[in-house]
């Protein structure tokens, strides 16, 4: 059953009349339908063309955090084979909202990390709906430290609605968890790419995401803090998220001009949730080709080249 989304419901209106449709048909009511349901499929390809043709800030959000859109280790099943995972941080306990471990890209060994939100409610609970704790960010940097170690490129997986701000995770340095990470990733002499693949959020994000390139899906967002969220603190309504949405600058199309990003991934027609396939595939090409541009390139230079990068940000950001 597909999932809608608010602002899609003219669409399921019209997808699920083309549904009955075929399912009286199938009952053997004697009733010739496919004609009918036709032309119901092309006016809900027209409409999801029309809709998705120029998404609000917020409703990019929305497509963002939809329950069916691949998440980490639906991208790491298909596009990465002999895939290990390794847990915990050596030092407190395994995060399950982070995964990470060896794996092949093609040929190519690599050290893969991602944020895992879950796929339902079980997963979910037991992912923490992707937030991380700082076990979580300790275990990436022990990751990043193998594979600097061994040589291997880093390919991390961004999708977290920020980290966990619990009392727990603020007791075990949390903050501190997250700025050695983003240290991390700057220090390590291999190449370091990153795609948000869904929901960027804060520091949380940031901790997986500064590399020498940096990819968006196209309906993916990446941002200081929630619409919600920024709501709440600026005008005390968490109802007037979607001004927030658009004030953040968080999508991908955004950020690109702005510097933020490199590359911006193209999603199938009506997002990443309507055809998995495609999108992990998407990311899958841009993945060969930004390792194939970083490919040769020794330590000192892929250090300053990350460097440099997130040192021009905010001038490129000005200038924009």
């Amino acid at each position: 059953m597909t999932n809608y989304l608010d602002f899609e419901k003219p669409l399921a209106e019209i997808e699920g009349k083309a549904a009955e449709l075929r399912a009286m048909a199938r009952a053997g009511e004697g009733v010739d339908v496919e004609a009918e349901a036709g032309a119901l499929d092309k006016k809900a390809a027209e409409l999801l063309k029309d809709m998705y043709r120029d998404l609000s800030a917020w409703r990019k959000c929305q497509v963002a955090r939809h329950p069916e859109r691949p998440h980490c280790q639906d991208y790491i099943k298909a596009l990465f084979t002999e895939y290990t995972p390794l847990a915990g941080d050596r030092n407190f306990a395994d995060d399950h909202a982070v995964m990470g471990g060896l794996a092949r890209l093609d040929d190519q060994p690599v050290v893969v990390i991602g944020q895992e939100k879950g796929s339902d409610t079980k997963s979910r609970i037991e992912r923490n709906f992707g937030m991380a704790r700082p076990e979580g960010y300790r275990k990436a940097i022990r990751l990043m430290e193998m594979a600097d170690k061994f040589n291997l490129p880093i390919i991390t997986l961004v999708d977290t609605p920020g980290a966990y701000p619990g009392k727990g995770a603020e007791e075990r340095g949390q903050s501190e968890a997250i700025a050695r990470s983003t240290e991390k990733c700057l220090q390590v002499g291999v190449p370091l790419i990153s795609v948000i693949i869904g929901e960027g959020g804060s520091g949380g994000a940031v901790a997986f995401a500064t590399g020498n390139r940096v990819a968006m899906l196209e309906h993916s967002v990446y941002s200081v803090i929630t619409p919600e969220g920024c709501a709440s603190i600026l005008w005390k309504d968490a109802e007037k998220m979607r001004e927030a949405a658009e004030a953040l600058r968080l999508t991908a199309q955004d950020l690109k001009r702005l510097g933020v990003v490199d590359h911006v991934i193209d999603e199938p027609m009506g997002g990443a949730h309507r055809d998995g396939r495609a999108a992990i595939n998407a990311v899958g090409v841009t993945l060969r080709k930004l390792l194939g541009e970083l490919k040769g390139k020794d330590r000192d230079a892929l250090i300053r080249d990350r460097r440099e990068k997130f040192l021009a940000m905010g001038d490129k950001g000005l200038a924009a």
